[in-house]
């Protein structure tokens, strides 16, 4: 099967270009021997079925990371090259334009993006683009779909020029010269988007911009998921679903080992969502009528700013930050990820350029970076409480200054060079919503997929062990820390075992224990840097290997025993 390579700079548009050639039955990989990650998928061209690879993105073919390595590679297992060029920078973009046509492989160039020339002003003669590299040049916008019947159309028309090789000093007079000949500026005013995006990066006014956003999309998450959970989830779990789980119930009967794992303990002759602990009830109550609202609206938001273009924005306004801590700023889109699910972002971390920053960044989130289902449960056990918001507030400062303050410490116990920041900036779009829909979809199942297995699998374990009497002896075994050192209950011990399964189910069974507040405190932060959860377990195994992850799950539970022994001496 002939293979299409999508070969481009970064933020050109290439991941939508992609999704428009493939439609949805695309899949990705990491490429053999590395965590670098790239798409492919099925498409037609004419009467031929041709494999479309979306490659990662470079901005030269002499590498200098381990993604453009890959790309190096890809190109000589490639058919065609598609040149997907950023047409509101050609002077960049073109010097890997160039370096591709000294390839073994036929080029064609889409020139994206192209509605966004009119409005900087830029003016560009196709033609004449075309007759300087000797390539077909085809005007695209991705989001919008123009152009793109000509490309695929053209691709048969797609040449392999072989020139003879540039040096670095060649190509950017060459680049130059090709410029001067077919782009012209015109004068333009600057729209209100524009005056935007120089705020956004600026020192000072790029910080009360970061704080605006931050605190609106927070405060719209929780918004739209407390509105879910009171208008849709709520009176379907109480109005719809209850009823037929007291009949099943009443059938079971109370006591039984059935009636014990499916539904779990009646509370007050009652059946309890959070409290009963049965696979049907707090299995599927957890993650669908109290977790899933939040993650939904977190990753509409997510999506929402990445497709605007304000996360590249956010990385390098908090770039001088980061290298403090021994990271550079693209490691805050991971962290980000993270307050949805520690999941994706530990993924995310392969988009990092060292393993010594992978380490750090998988470390700092698996600690300091709580998930949205584990946000939830924490406002949840806090909030309703006089002054419970104040309480909840503490948490988050004291993780976000152990994030900190294990940046710091790592940054002098990790061995490596820290590589410099080198990202291009999108302009402001507004969001192609077809794109930021599908992404929602896959992201919204991604979760329902991770999430739903573990936790009525991890209902069902503990309910077992329980039963065996398993748990007692933990609880025995384990109780002088907790009781000495934390200052909790004997009983608690049972929720950081269910921890380790789930993060917000273990804090969410510090409920039923009548804690003091200073107690649920602790409580509540101890299991939040503790072992991660499973899932999270596997991705940190499978990306860091077995030494580095033991080595991170050591300092998860030093720092969390550390900092829960702190506050029980404190507050």
């Amino acid at each position: 099967m002939k293979k299409i390579l999508l070969v481009g700079n970064p933020n050109v548009g290439k991941s939508v270009l992609f999704s428009k050639i493939t439609g949805i039955n695309v899949h990705c990989s990491n490429y053999p021997g590395t965590t670098v990650e790239y798409s492919c998928g099925p498409s037609i061209i004419g009467t031929e079925e041709v494999e479309v690879i979306d490659v990662p993105g470079s901005y030269s073919l002499d590498p200098t990371s381990k993604a453009e390595e890959v790309a190096v590679e890809m190109l000589a297992e490639g058919d065609v090259a598609i040149n997907v060029v950023d047409a509101t920078n050609l002077e960049r973009n073109l010097y890997l334009t160039l370096q591709l046509l000294e390839w073994d492989i036929p080029v064609i160039v889409a020139l994206n993006i192209w509605d966004e020339t009119k409005h900087r002003g830029i003016e560009i003669d196709v033609e004449k683009l075309a007759e300087a590299l000797g390539v077909p040049v085809i005007p695209t916008n991705a989001r919008s779909g123009f152009g793109l019947d000509k490309l695929v159309h053209g691709i048969s028309r797609a040449r392999n020029l072989e020139m003879p090789s540039l040096t670095a000093h060649e190509r950017w007079p060459k680049i130059g010269e090709i410029i001067a000949s077919v782009q012209r500026i015109h004068h333009h005013h600057h729209t209100f988007l524009e005056r935007l995006e120089d705020v956004s990066i600026h020192p000072t006014g790029g910080f009360f911009v970061a704080a605006a956003v931050l605190i609106a999309s927070f405060g719209l998450v929780r918004v739209i998921a407390e509105t879910l959970i009171g208008y849709v989830m709520d009176p379907l779990f109480n109005g719809v679903y209850l009823p037929l789980l007291s009949a099943v119930s009443r059938t079971l009967g109370s006591g039984s080992l059935l009636h014990d794992i499916l539904i779990g303990n009646l509370i007050n002759g009652e059946i309890d969502f959070i409290q009963s602990f049965g696979l049907l009830t707090t299995g599927l109550y957890v993650p669908v009528g109290m977790v899933l609202p939040y993650v939904v609206s977190f990753y509409f938001l997510l999506g929402l700013l990445e497709d605007i273009g304000y996360l590249p924005r956010l990385a390098i306004l908090l770039d001088g930050l980061m290298h403090r801590i021994g990271l550079h700023g693209y490691s805050v889109i991971p962290t980000l990820l993270g307050l949805g699910c520690n999941v994706p972002a530990l993924l995310a971390t392969r988009v990092l350029d060292s393993k010594r920053e992978r380490f750090i960044v998988a470390t700092m989130i698996s600690i300091g970076v709580p998930c949205v289902s584990l946000q939830a449960m924490i406002v949840g056990l806090l909030g309703p409480r006089p002054h419970g918001m104040r309480y909840v507030a503490l948490v988050y400062l004291i993780l976000l200054l152990v994030w900190l303050a294990l940046g710091f410490v790592l940054k002098f116990f990790t061995r490596g060079m820290l590589p410099t920041l080198l990202m291009d900036i999108p302009p402001y779009r507004l969001p192609y919503m077809k794109t930021l829909l599908i992404k929602f979809r896959m992201r919204t199942l991604g979760f329902l997929k991770e999430a739903l297995p573990v936790v009525i699998i991890g209902v069902a374990a503990v309910n077992l062990l329980y039963a065996l009497g398993v748990l007692d002896g933990l609880v025995r075994l384990t109780s002088p820390v907790v009781t000495r050192l934390l200052g909790l209950p004997p009983e608690a011990v049972l929720a950081i075992v269910i921890g380790f399964l789930r993060k917000d189910i273990g804090v969410g069974m510090l409920a039923p224990l009548n804690m003091t507040i200073k107690q649920l405190v602790i409580g509540s932060t101890t299991l939040a840097m503790f072992f991660p959860c499973v899932a999270t377990f596997v991705v940190l195994f499978k990306e860091l290997g077995p030494l580095d992850t033991v080595k991170s799950i050591g300092i998860m539970i030093l720092t969390a025993l550390a900092v829960g022994g702190l506050l029980n001496l404190v507050l």
